[in-house]
């Protein structure tokens, strides 16, 4: 049985939200694991890989890679190979925040901007009050400062390290880093540190099972219209693409 889908030829694994934390938990409760680096695949970053040779490897050796997007959910159907679900940046936030409150582990926040930064910072406390926060750091830091920022994260050795950096600039970041950030798993969450500190509305629950979250957030978000243009050639892209 095939356990992945190809997406521009990219190899996406057929798995669920349940499966991917069980993945998760494993790397962060085995000693002496490397960085995972988690990304959530999402059609602008399928599309990019296809001119972008850095960022591609990127992918390829990512830790763990999960399907961000009802494009690529959707896309995999068509073609005949169902992935089973969307596995959100957002989504695996919040689950591995609800599974780190059972287990106590560590996180690290790095990205939005300062208040933001503060505001999940505080929720999380409140509702996850068994998870450690062990440091953050707004997403606007020089790169002068950048040094001091990845010393900080090697030093406190989180067992998430959470970036909100936006995609892909938080899936470079943390290659690049990966080797000496000494977390157990990071992963980039475009821009949910706002949701989970309330600065941005999270689509209701009917939406998000209907897959018309990006309607939710373009209505509240009219600036991101520019980024929905990508789907509908990202999907005729990825319908018609053929092995090589």
């Amino acid at each position: 049985m095939d356990t992945h889908v190809n997406i521009l030829g990219i190899p996406v694994p057929k798995l669920t939200m349940d499966r991917s934390i069980e993945r998760v938990e494993q790397m962060i409760e085995q000693d002496g694991q490397e960085l995972c680096h988690v990304i959530t695949l999402n059609p602008e970053i399928a599309m990019a890989c296809q001119h972008d040779a850095s960022l591609r490897t990127i992918v390829d050796e990512a830790g763990l890679l999960t399907a961000d997007g009802i494009g690529i959910v959707m896309v995999s159907r068509l073609r005949g190979t169902p992935l089973p679900e969307r596995v959100t940046g957002c989504d695996m936030l919040y689950r591995l925040l609800e599974r780190g409150n059972e287990k106590g582990w560590s996180f690290y926040l790095l990205g939005a901007n300062e208040t933001t930064s503060a505001l999940a910072a505080d929720v999380i406390r409140r509702d996850y009050p068994n998870v450690s926060i062990l440091g953050r750091h707004h997403g606007f830091f020089k790169q002068e400062e950048e040094g001091e920022l990845v010393e900080e994260i090697r030093v406190l050795k989180p067992d998430v390290l959470v970036v909100a950096l936006g995609a892909p600039y938080a899936e470079r970041w943390i290659h690049k880093y990966k080797g000496v950030l000494h977390a157990k798993i990071a992963i980039g969450v475009g821009g949910s540190l706002d949701v989970v500190a309330g600065t941005v509305p999270r689509a209701p629950m009917v939406w998000r099972k209907l897959n018309i979250e990006w309607l939710f957030r373009l209505l509240n978000q009219p600036s991101r219209w520019r980024r929905q243009l990508l789907l509908p050639r990202f999907a005729w892209k990825a319908l018609v693409y053929r092995d090589k």
